[in-house]
Order: C-alpha cells, then sequence, then structure tokens
C-alpha cells in the first residue's frame, strides 16, 4: 500500500520530467524567450511562438470563469437555501447528467447552437464581424457549461455543510435570510467554494475536444472576445503524430504540452496558497 501511495504521489513529477526530455532538443535551440514570447508559428521555417495559444488559453479560460462562477454560485445558494427537497430532489441528478457527458458532445451543441447564434444574433446586433460565429466567446460560452455541474455540486455540498445552528442564531438576532446567506452561510463556506472553483477550473484549463470545434483555432493573440483563437490543448491534439518529419516540430509539440502541465501546476499552488489564507482569516 505505501509503495502505490509513493507511486501515485510521483506520477505527476515523472510526466513532468519525461515531458522536460522530450521537449529539451528545441529548449537547447531556441532561447525561452523566443518561444513564450513570439507570435510568430511557422514550424516549416523552424519558428515556434507560442505566444498566441497561451493567450488564446487565457482567454478562453477567463470567459469561462467570468461566466460560470457567477452562475454557478446563485445556483449553488438557491439549491442550497431556497429550493424544497423535492426541487433539489430533481434538480441534482440532472447537474450530474451535465456533468457525465462527453465533451465531444458539448463541441458539438456549440457548433450547432452557440455559434450560429454569435453569428446570426448576437454579433449583428453589436456591430461586430465574426468569423463564422467561431472565437473566444463560443469557447467560453461551451466551456463555462461544461464546468457548471462541478462547481455547482461541490459548491452546494460546501453550503449545506454549514451548521443549521448558525444560520439560526443569525435570524434570531433580527438578520434576514439574505443577510444570513450573504454574511453567515457564504463567510463560513468560503474556502469550500474557492475550492469547488479551483477544481473546476483544473479541468478547463486543460480541456481539448468541445473548445477546439468552436474556438477557431487561428494561431494569432486575440484582441476581444469576437477574435478566434488557438489554445494549447487544441495545438497539442490537432497536430501531435502530424509533419513529425519537419524538425522539432514534435519537440515543440511536447515543450507545449510541458508548459500546459506547468500552467495548471502554478495555478493550483496559487490557488492554495489563497485557500490557506481564507482558511486563517487572512482574506
Amino acid at each position: 500500500m505505501l509503495a502505490a501511495t509513493v507511486f501515485a504521489c510521483l506520477l505527476f513529477f515523472l510526466m513532468l520530467v519525461g515531458l522536460y526530455i522530450r521537449a529539451s532538443p528545441i529548449l537547447s535551440i531556441v532561447p525561452i524567450t523566443d518561444l513564450l514570447f513570439s507570435s510568430v508559428w511557422g514550424p516549416s521555417d523552424g519558428k515556434f511562438g507560442f505566444l498566441p495559444f497561451i493567450m488564446g488559453t487565457l482567454w478562453v479560460t477567463g470567459l469561462a470563469t467570468i461566466i460560470a462562477v457567477p452562475i454557478s454560485l446563485l445556483s449553488s445558494i438557491y439549491l442550497s437555501e431556497y429550493a424544497g427537497n423535492r426541487l433539489r430532489n430533481a434538480v441534482k441528478p440532472l447537474i450530474d447528467l451535465l456533468a457525465g457527458i462527453p465533451s465531444v458532445v458539448y463541441g458539438l451543441w456549440g457548433v450547432l447552437a452557440v455559434v450560429p447564434f454569435i453569428k446570426n444574433t448576437l454579433a449583428p446586433a453589436l456591430g461586430v464581424e465574426t468569423i463564422g460565429g467561431y472565437g473566444i466567446l463560443a469557447g467560453g460560452i461551451v466551456l463555462s457549461i461544461m464546468v457548471f455541474p462541478i462547481i455547482i455540486s461541490v459548491t452546494g455540498e460546501v453550503l449545506r455543510s454549514v451548521s443549521q445552528d448558525m444560520r439560526e442564531v443569525s435570524l434570531s438576532l433580527g438578520a434576514t435570510k439574505w443577510q444570513t446567506i450573504k454574511h453567515v452561510v457564504l463567510r463560513k463556506a468560503r474556502p469550500g467554494i474557492f475550492a469547488a472553483i479551483v477544481l473546476g477550473f483544473s479541468r478547463a484549463f486543460g480541456e481539448t475536444m468541445a473548445v477546439l470545434m468552436v474556438v477557431g483555432n487561428v494561431a494569432k493573440v486575440p484582441t476581444s472576445v469576437f477574435d478566434p483563437a488557438y489554445p494549447l490543448p487544441a495545438l497539442i491534439a490537432n497536430t501531435f503524430g502530424e509533419m513529425m518529419s519537419i524538425p522539432l516540430y514534435d519537440s515543440a509539440i511536447l515543450l507545449a504540452a510541458l508548459m500546459l502541465l506547468i500552467v495548471v501546476l502554478i495555478f493550483n499552488i496559487l490557488a492554495r496558497m489563497v485557500l490557506i489564507k481564507i482558511e486563517r482569516g487572512v482574506i
């Protein structure tokens, strides 16, 4: 059992080392600053600028966060504090069902519903031009829907774990139900809510198929949510195994995987630091 536990703990570091070894050929030839901050992507010419892919990942994930967190948090509060048992028991299986839908189905739904809506309705209403409706906005909407069930389920469990005595004490002092939720329940559950958000978007960072199908896959740095993008997971899924006869191409793709792994690692470390500060009452 100890050996199995140690192996499970070492898996991440084994992946990190393996990716670094496979990515080392390009790192030994091209300066890391050129790889990270160059926006020119031309494998045939030996140019591997990852800035468009890094920015595409951050744009899509950031937009999905902006969309998903308020809706998920309000839904969790309603289901935990206001909804009756009958409604809660009816809705919970539907939320769990959303979590089990394959990502390719979400992507197909995005192509058939979200992309045409942006192209035919939203973009013309705002006077914005899009490339057929494909872009960051479509990817952000699809990705936010994919993380809804994770955040709602975990946040709901956290809110329901808050002692009922704390609610009754607050109400007995004359606070309204909303004041009790805002100042007592949410404050007590804040570490768990933050952990739920981190859990949801740890998945969002690496989501591939659904985002790949709706984001446009254009290797340029986006400037608005209506621009197409090319996130790192989509780059890896689209190009790995193709044109490997080009020098350093496979090393560049594995470097993209290494960068994605490091980004998720940094995100989780920062989230853990914030969570510790919340638990200690610093934030």
